[in-house]
């Protein structure tokens, strides 16, 4: 089925990369991606179904049965573009992770798929999934919706990612990204002029030395055998230079890799806030913004996409995982799944830069590849075998297993 798909998926490219250019030039942010959704069912030649009053878009191709359902993801990032690229976006958001390829890559794969419905080993379920980067998860929209879940057999998803060598596959079993935690600290104390810092209870001073606090817990409180990571991104307070304002907040990220930290840290979170700020004389409070668990691979569902790469002469990255998170663990804990990483790293006109950079822009290349690689997932949680998959090597997916 691969020596089929492949040849079919090289001719949509001469759509797929249009696609991405469009999608590029009009990031939206999460629930509110209207013209992304507008632009891929215009570029479906199929009915599109979308979930409730949502922005999910789901698309069915070949016969009855659970299929597999493969995502990806149509939000933006809140970041003014710095890449100089002809299709950067100017309304202050930007296609910073990757959604942009994700989405083009899929499209492509549906439009492969569809002259190859009969002879699917399963159906494929290709969902457009909202609202990745933010709150509520798109995810959660998704698997509340009854009529979809109980014809999936299992999930796949591919993400570009700029740690790993150009066109190698990470596809590791077990936790390959953390447990996610963001949270809202809010002090509260009273406000006053600058000049009389005695007659007020400054909140700054205080959720300035939390703020330094927070960033010494995971190096004290978690196990260092176990990866964790805790940043505090955001900050505001005040207006003027000689008024103590009433309140100061901050927005921060709590990343765990084993669960056995996971609860202790969000504590000991708490437990900073609260106490710092009753040591200054102000009240301070934590909220959860953010709740996503740790995205965790099948462990067949990886064997079996291995083995299929492997035949197909796609070399796969050493072994991966990161502190980076995605509502696809959401998935995982009701299907089987599996998060596969195209690697960026090294590739033709792509400027080293990490994922939420103003400066991250995968090159064109990426969207064919990762579309092969979305179809070498769906065919591994298809059950297809890897027999019959040599006449796709060498072509514009392989890579040679001597790079870096």
């Amino acid at each position: 089925m691969l020596s089929k798909l492949v040849p079919s998926l090289e001719r949509e490219l001469a759509h797929a990369v249009p696609l991405r250019r469009r999608l590029h030039t009009c990031p939206e942010p999460g629930g509110r991606e209207s013209a992304t959704a507008r632009l891929l069912t215009e570029a479906l030649p199929v009915p599109v179904r979308r979930l409730g009053d949502s922005t999910n878009l789901v698309v069915r191709v070949g016969g009855e049965g659970p299929g597999v359902l493969v995502r990806a993801e149509l939000d933006g990032v809140e970041l003014h573009e710095e890449t100089g690229s002809p299709h950067a976006a100017r309304n202050g958001l930007m296609h910073a992770c990757g959604h942009d390829v994700h989405c083009a890559a899929l499209v492509a794969l549906v439009r492969a798929a569809l002259p190859l419905a009969d002879e699917l080993p399963a159906p494929l379920v290709a969902v457009f999934q909202a609202s990745e980067e933010r709150t509520p998860s798109g995810a959660e929209t998704v698997l509340a919706d009854e009529e979809l879940t109980r014809t999936v057999r299992a999930a796949v998803g591919v993400h570009v990612h700029p740690g790993i060598v150009w066109g190698r596959l990470g596809a590791d079993p077990g936790t390959v990204n953390a447990a996610t935690y963001g949270f809202e600290v809010l002090v509260e104390g009273r406000a006053g002029h600058g000049a009389y810092p005695h007659t007020t209870r400054d909140p700054v001073l205080a959720l300035a030395q939390t703020v330094v606090a927070l960033h010494t817990l995971t190096g004290r409180r978690a196990d260092p055998l176990n990866p964790s990571v805790l940043s505090v991104c955001a900050l505001s307070a005040g207006a003027g230079d000689n008024v103590i304002p009433g309140t100061a907040r901050a927005l921060g990220t709590l990343r765990t890799m084993d669960g056995d930290d996971t609860a202790g840290l969000r504590e000991a979170v708490r437990a900073t806030v609260e106490q710092i700020a009753a040591a200054h004389g102000c009240a301070g409070t934590v909220r959860t913004v953010r709740d996503e668990p740790a995205l965790v691979n099948d462990a067949g569902l990886t064997a079996a996409f291995r083995a299929l790469a492997d035949e197909a002469g796609i070399a796969l990255a050493a072994p991966w995982r990161s502190c980076g998170g995605d509502d696809f663990a959401r998935y995982g804990t009701r299907w089987p799944s599996l998060m596969v990483f195209l690697g960026l790293a090294g590739a033709p006109d792509f400027t080293p830069a990490g994922l939420h950079s103003p400066r991250f822009l995968p090159p064109e290349d990426a969207v064919g590849r990762v579309a092969l690689a979305q179809a070498l997932g769906y065919l591994a949680a298809a059950g297809a075998g890897p027999d019959g998959v040599t006449p796709a090597r060498a072509r514009w997916g392989a890579t040679s297993s001597s790079d870096g």
